[in-house]
């Protein structure tokens, strides 16, 4: 479960990194809260 949950936060990370480069601020914050989300419904999902 933990490696799963890495996976979806690291690639979360790297898909905001991303637009921080393109200067697409918002739509890296989203990403980054879309990779929070999914990380913690897949700890309480199990």
């Amino acid at each position: 479960m933990y490696e799963e949950m890495y996976y979806i936060l690291e690639r979360g990370i790297n898909e905001a990194m991303d637009k921080i480069e393109a200067e697409e601020y918002q739509e890296a914050l989203i990403c980054l809260e879309q990779a929070s989300r999914a990380a913690e419904e897949k700890y309480i999902g199990g």
